[in-house]
């Protein structure tokens, strides 16, 4: 045990000096990013734990400035791709390019070949578009013609998507809202903090983030937080969590054992885990405690309950069951 103990101090050493880069980069965002605290830190977890993010939020609450200032503070590629419904999966991943003069095909690489991608109003685009990008999310490589091309790390995608208006577009399917390892919802900005905003904008010049890391440096920080340490309590937590989204009744929640149609996928198990060592890693901690799950749980779980006709249609949310869940599965 007293091993142990040694262990978890120099682990805590090591990610206190390794955790010194996420300070600099909230103070180089927060330059630029008025409030919307939350999100960077989202961001930043996503960032670390090698996961995609999707924001809902409706328009002009920074959300683009957010991950184009993200990759210049990290000297990143950065592509900005805006979803309509007459695109087509070749204006994202690129294709093959007949040359007469040759007599043969080149390929010409689309924008999906950066570092960090915003995909701005994800469900404006049809589902052939949608799974082309989410493909690439997941497998971490294209496909054009016959040849596959790998994708460079880091890569992130964080897409958008506005819960405003709903027609003409095309809501993501739930399977596939699962491979983004965080859902983040974006509210307004305060009283204060958009008056911050009005003066920036009308400065005459507006603040600009210095670029201050190179993406090795991402690279070697997610083997860093892969080191932070969990218990096997903290473990056995998550996995009560999630298993108390199956199966409610089980778990003493008999009372919203009809309000869900399914649970999270063991997706769900691995994000949140993951997620929590990242937070534990940005709080500059070597060790994950119950706080840093239940801080994440919300972003983890939002996008992975289904939620059932008696739900919606007594008002309740999945934030309303993640916030029952949290208050009766046993903290350890």
């Amino acid at each position: 045990m007293e091993e142990k103990n040694i262990d978890i101090k120099k682990i805590n050493e090591k990610i206190n000096k390794e955790s010194a880069i996420i300070d600099l980069l909230s103070m180089e965002l927060s330059k630029v990013i008025v409030g919307q605290k939350e999100m960077v830190d989202r961001l930043l977890v996503a960032l670390l734990s090698d996961g995609h993010i999707l924001l809902e939020g409706v328009p002009g609450l920074a959300k683009t400035l957010a991950i184009s200032t993200l990759a210049k503070t990290i000297d990143a590629n950065f592509s900005r791709l805006q979803f309509t419904p007459d695109l087509l999966p070749a204006d994202i991943l690129g294709t093959q390019i007949y040359s007469p003069k040759k007599e043969s095909f080149s390929i010409k690489k689309g924008p999906i070949f950066s570092n960090f991608i915003l995909a701005d109003e994800i469900n404006r685009a049809p589902a052939k578009v949608q799974s082309a990008l989410l493909e690439a999310m997941q497998e971490r490589q294209i496909t054009i013609g016959d040849q596959s091309f790998k994708l460079e790390e880091p890569f992130l995608v964080m897409a958008t998507q506005n819960p405003v208006e709903q027609e003409g577009t095309y809501p993501l399917p739930e399977a596939q809202v699962d491979r983004f390892m965080l859902k983040v919802m974006i509210d307004y900005p305060k009283k204060e903090e958009e008056k911050l905003i009005m003066r920036h904008n009308l400065a005459k010049e507006f603040p600009q983030a210095k670029n201050i890391l190179k993406t090795e440096s991402i690279i070697s920080a997610r083997e860093v937080v892969k080191e932070v340490y969990m218990d096997e309590k903290i473990e056995q937590y998550i996995l009560d969590i999630i298993f108390a989204t199956r199966n409610p009744e089980k778990n003493g929640l008999e009372k919203i054992k009809d309000f869900i149609s399914f649970g999270g996928s063991p997706r769900a198990s691995i994000n949140l885990a993951k997620a929590s060592k990242a937070f534990a890693f940005i709080k500059r901690r070597g060790y994950v405690i119950p706080e840093d799950v239940r801080a994440m749980c919300y972003d983890v779980l939002r996008h992975r309950i289904g939620l059932t006709y008696e739900a919606e249609a007594e008002n309740i949310t999945t934030e309303d069951i993640i916030t029952e869940l949290l208050n009766t599965v046993e903290i350890p």
